[in-house]
Order: C-alpha cells, then structure tokens, then sequence
C-alpha cells in the first residue's frame, strides 16, 4: 500500500511537473514607482490584456518594480531567470534599466525584449531586441523634417543618461552632409526638477530649434522653461515623450511642438494603405473602450506589440522545443530573427541574426501639438 502511495506520489509530482514545463514564462522588469512610473504603469495595463495561452500553451507573466533602478532591474532579471525559469526576459522601460536587464539576459542566454531603446548591437546584446524604435531611426525622421523646415542649428537639451546620448550621437550621424549642426548641447539628471540654467545656456545660442531628449510628463518641465525663458524657435521632442502626459502637464506652453512617434498615437489620421493602421486601429478601440476617449497611451502600446510577437514566435518555438529548456528559449530567438516582417502598433519590425533594432528608417512619424491634441505632419518620403 506505502508503494502504491509512494508511485502516486511520484507520478502527481511528475504531472506537475509536466504542466509546470509546458507554461510559457516570461518575467517584465518595469517602473512601477520613481521616475518613469509614468511609462512603466501604463504597459503594466497593457500586459494585462494580454491573452492567458499562446498555442494552447498557457502564458504566464511575472511582473515585478524595478522602481526606476538599475541595480534592482539586475536583481529582477536574475531572479527570473535562477528562481522562475523564464523562457523570455522583458522590460525595462527606461534606458539604463533595460540595459541592466539585457545584460544578465546576455550571461544567460535568454531572449530579451526590451521597452526602452538601447544598443543592440550584436557584439554589444546578443540577446536582446528593441520593442521601441531604435533612436538612429527616430533621429532620421527628426533629420528630415528639420531639414524640411529650413532648420541648420540645433541646440540639446536631454537627459545624461544613455537615452540622452544615444540620441544625441545618433542625431550627430543622421546630420552628416546636411550642413546642420548642433551649436549647444546641455543635458539634465531625470530626477532633476529645475533646468533654468541650461535652458538660459541653450537659448543664448539662439538655435533655429532645440530638441529636448526626455520621456512622459518629465518632458513637459524643461519645455515649460524654455518657453519662459522666451525662447522663438521650433521645438522638437523624441519618442519617450509622444503620449498626452505631455500635452497634459505642459498645456499651452507645448502647443506647436513638433514630436516624432510611432504611427499608432495617430491611427486615425494614418493613410489607409498605412501597414500598421490596422493592428493600431485594433489596439486603440480595446484600449479607449476600458480607459476611455482619447486615453491612448504610447508605452501601452510597446506592451501591446510584445504581445503580437509573442503570439508569432511561440506557435514556431513549440514546434522544436519545450517551454522552460535552454532549447526552448534558443528556439525563440531564431523565430526572433526569422519571424518578420511583422506590423504593429508603432511599425514594422523584421529582425534578423545581425539587426535586433528591426524597424526601418520609414517608421517614425512626426506629429505636431495643435489645439491640445496630435495632428499628423505630412509624411516624408
């Protein structure tokens, strides 16, 4: 009787065993508090519209706050990987997060989709791949509508961080030959509250336009003091600040600015042979119908395409491997790079074994601030 227990026992714990090893696990290292709670909440919504099984696989999702840290994004990542076996690492939603999360997925070798954007050079993240566009690709939407505009002098005003500089260094590649130039280049912590001084700084350079590298409502502050400090120039904002938080806080002070952004923020105005008009329209009516008119949200929307890759790499995964196998996640990332081209909410993406960015240069939009609301510029070609 003890060994008919005991093979009950034995074959319960190997069923759940079994069932444990067939749930799809992905672990997301997000700022639900600090600083860029802002972008880190609103994919957290996201996640949760997510469907509960791929492939009749069920989907398991493991979020936890990395409060806007890079050293508990690395604890995050770590504890995903040794204690939750994760087939997938995800997050997080600022640069130097996401670049603590990618590093521990390269140690690992696990798959990595990242909500903010980083290097993901091969030799540098072999793991990881942007979920936003790239900031060179964003810088060439900027380039050309400057350019555009009669713009030839450019001040900075961005963040300090990898953000910050990522963009400035890509904006400065982007510039070659058009005889543009950055004439003042000032840059300010996150955390800051005030950017008087660089502000005074950059608009005694007199610019033709100042880009601010910035993200969500954080945005709206160094704008507001360069209005007050009477700046007349065109104004330019990156993608981390295309969402209505920026419109929110920084109210008449931002009207007339110009942003560049996933075509999703705009999925009404996009044309109707727009690759991504479907999947944004998709996303915008289940997303305005729980949080209401008007309540779209651009990290949302990162969320809402890792959810679209999933359910294209996983079926392909299945075929090879079995969830929580070091098979398993290598399988992933081959169907990564091999899955595209994909639309989605903010674009296309077609990655490959040498191009983890995977959006083309004909992905960001610019969108202009009238009257409270986005208005769509004339797409450039």
């Amino acid at each position: 009787m003890k060994q008919f227990r005991a093979t009950l026992i034995a074959l319960a714990t190997l069923a759940a065993s079994a069932a444990a090893l067939a749930d799809v696990t992905i672990g997301v290292s997000l700022p639900l508090t600090g600083p860029t709670s802002a972008l880190g909440i609103p994919m957290k919504d996201s996640i949760a519209l997510w469907p509960t099984s791929i492939a009749g696989e069920k989907l398991k999702v493991i979020i936890l706050d990395d409060a806007t840290d890079p050293t508990n994004a690395a604890k995050n990542a770590r504890r995903f990987v040794t204690e939750d076996k994760v087939d997938m690492l995800m997050g997080s939603a600022a640069t130097p997060t996401a670049n603590a999360v990618a590093a521990v997925a390269s140690e690992t070798g696990t798959p990595h989709i990242t909500f903010a954007p980083i290097d993901v050079s091969v030799a540098k993240s072999p793991w990881s791949y942007n979920m936003p566009q790239s900031t060179r690709v964003m810088s060439h939407a900027l380039v050309a509508h400057m350019k555009k505009m009669g713009v030839k002098t450019i001040g900075f005003l961005g963040y300090t961080d990898a953000y910050g500089e990522l963009f400035l260094r890509d904006m400065k590649a982007e510039m070659e030959g058009t005889g543009m130039k950055f004439v003042d280049e000032e840059r300010f912590a996150r955390t800051d509250t005030s950017v008087t001084g660089q502000a005074l700084k950059v608009t005694a350079a007199n610019p033709d336009a100042i880009l601010i590298v910035a993200s969500g409502s954080g945005a709206a502050m160094p704008h507001k003091a360069l209005v007050e400090r009477g700046y007349k120039g065109k104004i330019y904002q990156t993608h981390g600040a295309a969402s209505m938080a920026l419109i929110r806080v920084g109210g008449k002070d931002v009207e007339g600015a110009y942003v560049v952004s996933g075509p999703g923020t705009v999925a009404e105005q996009l044309p109707a042979d727009h690759p991504s008009k479907k999947v944004a329209m998709a996303h915008v009516a289940a997303w305005e119908k729980l949080y209401g008119p008007n309540s779209r949200n651009p990290f949302a929307g990162h969320a809402y395409d890792a959810s679209i890759i999933l359910q294209k790499i996983v079926p392909i995964a299945l075929k090879t491997a079995k969830p929580g196998t070091p098979e398993f996640r290598a399988a992933l990332k081959s169907a990564l790079e091999n899955a595209g081209p994909i639309p989605l909410y903010h674009g296309t993406v077609k990655y490959t074994a040498t191009d983890h960015a995977g959006y083309t240069n004909e992905t960001g939009v610019i969108l202009k601030i009238v009257n409270g609301n986005w208005k769509l510029e004339p797409i450039i070609k």
